[in-house]
């Protein structure tokens, strides 16, 4: 069965079976492993996968003539769900944390990463994540503060989980090859991180910071807290910063004291 790569759906798939090989050795998998792989297309990166023997692997895919290739191609051996990842994310529990692989189609990849950091008791459903993004996406995940990629997702990325990018992809590696380079990023939930009352507040907090990024941090304070300046004084900020000279632990105090004020 030939498959077409549909544009709308940001279907480019991995083709390179020396990366492939590559990106399935960074999960260090075992046959106690539990796999979730997201958007397998024409299951190139699964057949890798299912090489290593894990216990079981799950793949989801919104494509149905995709899905009908993989059930063709791999039969029994994986279990598929003809669905759209966004819609089910929150639907696997099991005994064992999930490795999950994915790479990710470029126009939807950070709504699926932030889907992921929202569900509770992160720690104890997954275990790893193998993500593809495009490079410019994980420029801004893996940035530290003080640097010009520095933002919103890379504070939201590193709140409930530690990151790395592990290397770069070139886009001859894809069919069809995209125009940009890709980079693959591998994120470990962490065992202890500051609750926050919702996933939300956060959001809100840093789109207020970095929607002016250059400006200072005063503008911002201000319209959050009638008394921004104590706020600022309890919390050691110096109000002339701009919001990429926060750190992560500063942005969470801040939306701590937003929704105690709001609760």
């Amino acid at each position: 069965m030939s498959f077409t790569p549909k544009k709308s759906l940001g279907q480019n798939f991995l083709k390179d079976k020396n990366i492939i090989s590559k990106i399935v050795d960074t999960a260090e998998l075992s046959s106690k492993d539990i796999v979730l792989e997201i958007g397998p297309g024409t299951g190139n990166l699964t057949k890798v996968i299912l090489e290593r023997k894990p216990k079981k692997i799950f793949v989801v895919e919104k494509d149905k003539n995709l899905s009908i290739l993989l059930d063709k191609k791999f039969g029994k051996e994986i279990n598929i769900i003809n669905k759209d990842i966004l819609e089910c994310y929150n639907d696997f529990k099991f005994n064992l944390p999930i490795k999950v692989f994915g790479n990710l189609p470029y126009n939807i990849s950070t709504k699926i990463l932030t889907s992921f950091i929202k569900i509770e008791n992160l720690n104890k459903i997954f275990k790893k994540f193998i993500f593809v993004f495009q490079k410019e996406v994980a420029d801004r995940i893996v940035a530290e503060e003080n640097t010009k990629n520095y933002g919103r997702l890379s504070i939201i990325s590193s709140w409930k989980m530690t990151n790395s990018r592990v290397f770069n992809i070139s886009p001859e590696s894809f069919y069809p090859v995209p125009k940009v380079w890709s980079s693959l990023v591998i994120f470990s939930p962490k065992l202890r991180y500051e609750n926050l009352d919702k996933f939300k507040n956060l959001e809100h907090i840093t789109n207020i910071f970095f929607n002016q990024r250059r400006k200072m941090i005063k503008k911002p304070m201000k319209f959050l807290f009638k008394n921004y300046e104590e706020v600022a004084k309890n919390l050691k900020l110096d109000l002339n910063l701009r919001p990429q000279n926060l750190t992560l632990n500063n942005y969470i105090e801040i939306c701590k004291l937003y929704e105690n004020l709001n609760n």
